[in-house]
């Protein structure tokens, strides 16, 4: 850097016919250096969504509480103003690599990546020692509002989120994630029968679980959410309450040993939907605190339970709303009150209050008879 200009060592590339750069930054040049549109301006005036200061403080968690090794994708910027680049040699491989100078009075907006580069700044200024450390940025010559607007576009438009299942398969760091991921490579149904990158099951898969519907159960088992510490205690729980519900569970066990397609299972049983293993989790934890010696025997009552997609009037409004299965809260709380219920338990406060807004009707049977 000297008086008139901003220098970088630069990547230099083409798209789309025009120019960009990869240029690398140290953290505590990035939040002087990146300018975003005000917030209050008008969305047609802008080149970005409003900052969300709710997203920040995680991000800043995140890097401070990962200093060894939190990554951090690239930023995406425009230049308005001049910018010169000087290659490292005049052909060859090195034509490509060179000195990025750009004019102290150019305005540098990011296009994609105002959270990070926020999220930048709140964490150094909780460890100023992360300053010396770089993230990539992709520099774009500005070729005004229209363009930035339509590279934020073309930059998030095709943008797919993970889906739960595969973020809980590859998070190391969430002891939650680590226990589920455990307790179902430890049970050969779930092990052999689960899917691990979606959070829905076509009918053509011979899957029967998600992974994301029972870290969520596992969760409720145990009592503990992300953000909780996890014992070897909860592993053990965890893994003995599966496998007791799976003996309960004929169904189930047909479709481990291959006597019944999941897909069949799913067109005409409650107990093969995420709805189910949730509020069967639910029930559980309720079971264990009430007979904490006993609550594996008194599992056997799973059994009784007509779990028939056809019993319409116990089901209907509380697991399946216009037809289709239903996971909303609500729902998962009415069928947790059918499998309380089954366990002799009686409904807790939030089952009550649910009960009473939201089931289908009264006096409808929840047990198959015979």
């Amino acid at each position: 850097m000297d008086g008139n200009t901003l220098d970088f060592t630069a990547i230099r590339g083409v798209q789309a016919g025009s120019a960009y750069y990869v240029i690398m930054v140290p953290l505590k040049v990035v939040p002087r250096l990146f300018k975003f549109d005000d917030e209050a301006m008008p969305a047609e005036l802008r080149a970005q969504r409003v900052l969300n200061k709710a997203r920040v403080p995680a991000i800043a968690n995140y890097i401070t509480g990962n200093a060894s090794e939190y990554i951090l994708s690239s930023l995406c910027a425009s230049i308005d103003g001049e910018i010169e680049f000087e290659p490292a040699a005049a052909d060859g491989p090195l034509r490509k690599v060179g000195q990025l100078r750009i004019d102290m009075g150019a305005t540098i907006l990011i296009n994609d990546g105002q959270h990070r580069r926020a999220a930048i700044e709140e964490a150094i200024c909780e460890r100023p020692t992360l300053g010396d450390e770089t993230i990539s940025v992709v520099v774009f010559v500005d070729k005004g509002l229209h363009r930035s607007q339509q590279m934020f576009a073309d930059l998030n438009i095709h943008a797919v989120r993970p889906t739960k299942s595969i973020k809980i398969l590859y998070n190391h760091r969430d002891a939650l994630s680590v226990l589920s991921r455990d307790v179902v490579k430890e049970i050969p149904l779930l092990r052999d029968f689960t899917c691990y990158d979606g959070t829905s099951i076509s009918n053509r898969s011979i899957k029967f679980f998600t992974l994301s519907s029972f870290h969520q159960a596992i969760g409720e088992l145990v009592g503990k959410s992300s953000s909780g510490t996890i014992d070897a205690s909860d592993k053990v729980l965890a893994i003995a309450f599966w496998n007791a519900v799976i003996e309960q569970m004929p169904d189930w066990q047909r479709v481990g040993t291959r006597e019944v397609s999941s897909f069949e299972l799913r067109r005409d049983y409650i107990h093969a939907h995420g709805v189910a293993v949730l509020a069967i989790a639910k029930a559980g934890a309720q079971l264990i605190r009430a007979y904490p010696k006993d609550w594996a025997n008194r599992l056997a009552k799973l059994r009784t339970i007509d779990w028939a997609r056809a019993n319409r009037a116990l089901w209907d409004n509380r697991a399946l709303v216009a037809g289709k299965v239903n996971k909303s809260k609500n729902n998962v709380t009415l069928v947790t009150n059918v499998i309380v219920r089954a366990l002799g338990l009686p409904l807790d406060e939030e089952g009550k209050r649910v009960e009473d807004l939201y089931a289908p009707g009264e006096n409808v049977p929840l047990k198959a008879v015979g």
